[in-house]
This record gives structure tokens, C-alpha cells and sequence, in this order.
């Protein structure tokens, strides 16, 4: 699932807090009664956007225990940071923020600190290690427990509680996640991965495939609906290898389509060796089911894809691109891909120029090959210096600038539906939104448009990121 800063469009990621919560109770000490808080919960989120919704199952989970979360980790009684392993450079920002935040416990000791997600699972022994002002280390299938392990600190000595246990049967689907707010939600769909792709260390941290049951996706999206919510991007690390007692996601996105309230279904990442007929149908036919599709390529090379143990070759995967676009003639693609992996030749970079200007990707997420341990690879090592790597990571993002731009000045002129979202990042009066194509729209606001609505928007003018137009009331 792509997490990198470098992207032209996308699919948003969060760093940061999740919104407050309030809670308030009482304690009866020697006939007087002292008001007392509940303890606060500071969680930073780092990654996908799985790890934000599992922050809001975290939120969840706490708030039942009589947590209260609050925004500033200077005020809090236990800083958490949920974390991604997907790429060394994750792991050492998080190490830097670790250090920085274990300063607030050298003046207030009694605060807890916690490590939670990808990389406490991926990495714990060494973390622990450099990291011994952490009291709780904790995996993503062992948040349920994270209030019992707050409990037991000071019980069990100077070491901290840890728990990266996975579990075949943990879905969290049960819990209903603390959601933000907004008009769009995130709904994780699956859990875990069975693809084990020789650079990826997702299997080994989040643990085997399993599938959310669709009564519980259905429960949480109606209420979801209720709130207000518009579009709802179901989330998995191969979201569409969904099974569950005979319904795949193709079935699936056709019963979130048939709920009330909800107008866009958008999903994340799919593979595209489990791009099947019935989800290609189910986008094709069901108008709810938005036109954007992530398509991860890594690599336009059969050689690299073969050692990246991918499932497929170039032909085929620009068959799969040929049989998309004709069933949904105004779908708009995006892609991950990896420079710099063991045995890249320069032959294997031009490869991957050439098939991303062959398929015309809409948006693009980018990186540099990090060798992770415990992956297929890791035994190879790395054969491309960082410097060759940055070369080409920055070739590969100036191609992609270009085609962004090619494409979206092409649609100077149209006019699009656009799922209001708020005021333009530069405010100015502006409102911002999605396209179906889940391109950003900017245009100046109205005192009758309000955020939630969907507006006509007709693009007078493009950027390689966006599309400014007017609205068409």
C-alpha cells in the first residue's frame, strides 16, 4: 500500500493525531469527593492508510477502557506511536521521534511510552534494545490487549510488556473504530497478506490473509453513513483477494453499493494478479464504484519482476490494463513502483521508462529499493548504490510530472462531479474536492455549496497535481 510523500495525486496519509474524546469520572477518597480525569492517550499515526484506521480501532479500543485522547503528547499520561516497517528510512524517523518524546519522561517518569504497529512487530528485539525507555511494544494483532498491558507496567519489572503475537483469527470486527470525521472513511476490509513478495515485509508483520465478514463491513458502513460519510475506500494490503463464504470483491462492491447514504466506494491496494472479471464488472457497472484504480506495476522489466517474485509478467499486466480501460473507458490509473531492487540493470530501468509511458499512469507513487530483513531478499543485499538510485528515482518522478501534467490539462474544458471536501489547502474562499477519478478540484466557494454536497465543477485550468475550475450551480 503506497505510503511515500512523492506522489503526483493519491490517495491522502496521515501523520499526526487522532481527535479528542471526552471522558469524565469521579473517585470517592475519605468521605470527600475529588474530581479526577481519566488517563490521556497521545497516538501519532505514520504510514498507510491502514495504520490510520487501525489508530482509530486503537482510539476504540482505549476509550472503552476509559481513555481519554487528547492531541498534545506533552499533556499525556501514554504517547503511543503506531508505526510502518515498509521501509528503513520509516524505522529510523520513528527512532528519532521515540528519543525526542522519552524526554518528556525524564521530567515526568510516570508517563508511558509505547511502540504499536509494523515495526514494533517487524523489528522488536533490536527496538527494545535502542529504545529501553519503552514500556509497551505491541503488534497489529495485539491491540485488543493494549489496556491489560498498560495495567502491567511497574508489575513485571524494569522490562517493557510486549505482545507481537499474530493471530489467524483477529479481525477487529468486533470493534467499531473511533472515526474522525469528514465525508470520507476508511474501512479495512482484509487484514494481512499471503502474497510474500521477495522485498515486502508485510506478511511477516501483519500477519496471513483473512477476510472482515460482510455483515460486520455492512454494520460499520451503515452506521458510518448515518454520520454523514459520502465515500468509503474499503482497505487490505491485497484489498481485492477478499473472500469471504463465497462472496469475492466483486460481490463485495456490490453490496456496499446497494447501502443508503453512502455515494463513492473506493478501494486500496489491490493486486493485480487478483484483478478478477467480477471486480472488473462490478466497476464497470455499478455508478457508486468510483473510476480510479491502483494498479501496483514495481517494475517494467519480466527479469526484476520474476526476482521480485510478483506473480506476473509485463504482457499480462498490460493486458490487464487493456481489458480495465475498455470496460471503464474513463478510469484513471495509478501505480507503485521500485527502483534500485537487487540485480536492476540500467536495461531494467529503461524497461520500467518505457512501460510507464506505454500505460500513461495518471499519478504515480515512488521509491527507493530498502532492503528489509526478514523478506525473501534480504539474503541478496543490495547491488545499486544509493547514489544510482536517486538518480533514478529522480528521472522516474520528473517522467511522471510530465505525464501528469499532459493529463490533466487534457481535461480543461470538462466538467466533473466533485464530492466537496472543505476549503482549498490556500484558502483564499476556495473549496476543495475529488473527482471521480479522485483528482483534487479547487474552485472558489459559494455560500450555497456546502462541504458533504457534490458540485459540477467545470476545470478552467490544470496543474500537474490539481484542477482549478468553477463550480456550476
Amino acid at each position: 500500500m503506497p505510503c511515500h510523500k512523492i506522489q503526483a495525486g493519491g490517495l491522502p496519509h496521515c501523520i499526526g493525531s487522532l481527535p479528542r474524546l471526552k471522558i469524565s469520572c469521579s473517585l470517592m477518597i475519605q468521605d470527600r469527593t475529588i474530581s479526577t480525569r481519566p488517563p490521556r492517550v497521545y497516538l501519532e499515526t505514520y504510514g498507510c492508510q491502514m495504520n490510520v484506521a487501525d489508530s482509530q480501532t486503537i482510539t476504540s479500543i482505549l476509550r472503552r477502557a476509559g481513555y481519554d485522547s487528547i492531541d498534545r503528547p506533552d499533556d499525556a499520561d501514554v504517547i503511543l506511536l503506531n508505526t510502518c516497517a515498509i521501509r528503513e528510512h520509516a524505522e529510523e524517523r520513528v527512532l528519532g521521534r521515540l528519543t525526542a518524546l522519552a524526554r518528556i519522561k525524564e521530567s515526568r517518569p510516570e508517563v508511558k511510552l509505547g511502540l504499536l504497529g509494523c515495526m514494533a512487530q517487524h523489528n522488536r528485539a533490536a527496538i527494545v534494545e535502542k529504545a529501553s525507555y519503552l514500556d509497551v511494544v505491541a503488534g497489529p494483532d495485539s491491540y485488543r490487549r493494549l489496556p491489560e498491558m498498560l495495567g502491567e507496567i511497574g508489575q513485571i519489572g524494569f522490562d517493557p510488556a510486549v505482545d507481537v503475537r499474530l493471530d489467524r483469527t483477529e479481525t477487529y470486527a468486533d470493534i467499531s473504530p473511533d472515526f474522525g470525521g469528514g465525508v470520507r472513511a476508511y474501512v479495512t476490509a482484509m487484514r494481512g497478506c499471503d502474497r510474500f513478495c521477495a522485498f515486502c515485509v508485510v506478511p511477516y508483520v501483519r500477519g496471513r490473509e483473512r477476510s472482515i465478514p460482510p455483515t460486520d463491513l455492512m454494520r460499520e458502513i451503515r452506521d458510518l453513513a448515518s454520520r454523514g460519510v459520502k465515500e468509503i475506500v474499503l482497505l487490505g494490503q491485497t484489498v481485492n483477494a477478499y473472500r469471504y463464504d463465497g462472496t469475492d470483491f466483486g460481490g463485495l462492491l456490490k453490496m456496499i453499493a446497494r447501502i443508503e447514504g453512502i455515494e463513492r466506494i473506493r478501494f486500496t491496494s489491490p493486486h493485480p494478479s487478483d484483478v478478477s472479471e467480477s471486480m472488473i464488472e462490478a466497476m464497470a457497472t455499478e455508478p457508486k464504484v468510483q473510476p480510479h484504480l491502483h494498479l501496483p506495476l514495481q517494475s517494467g522489466s519480466d527479469r526484476v519482476l520474476a526476482a521480485m517474485e510478483r506473480g506476473y509478467n509485463v504482457a499480462q499486466y498490460l493486458d490487464l490494463v487493456a481489458r480495465v480501460r475498455a470496460a471503464i473507458p474513463a478510469i484513471a490509473l495509478s501505480t507503485d513502483i521500485i527502483v534500485g531492487f537487487h540485480g536492476e540493470a540500467e536495461s531494467d530501468f529503461d524497461a520500467t521508462v518505457s512501460m510507464m509511458r506505454e500505460v500513461g499512469y495518471d499519478s504515480s507513487f515512488m521509491f527507493k529499493y530498502s532492503v528489509r530483513e526478514h523478506t525473501r531478499a534480504f539474503k541478496l543485499g543490495d547491488s545499486v548504490s544509493e547514489e544510482e538510485k536517486q538518480r533514478r528515482l529522480t528521472a522516474l518522478i520528473a517522467i511522471q510530472e510530465e505525464m501528469s501534467l499532459d493529463r490533466y490539462r487534457a481535461l480543461v474544458g470538462q466538467t466533473f462531479p466533485v464530492l466537496v471536501e472543505g476549503p482549498a489547502r490556500r484558502g483564499e474562499g476556495r473549496l476543495a474536492g475529488k473527482t471521480p477519478q479522485f483528482k483534487t478540484a479547487i474552485f472558489p466557494g459559494a455560500d450555497d455549496v456546502r462541504v458533504g454536497e457534490t458540485v459540477n465543477v467545470r476545470v478552467d485550468s490544470a496543474t500537474g497535481h490539481s484542477l482549478l475550475g468553477t463550480a456550476l450551480l
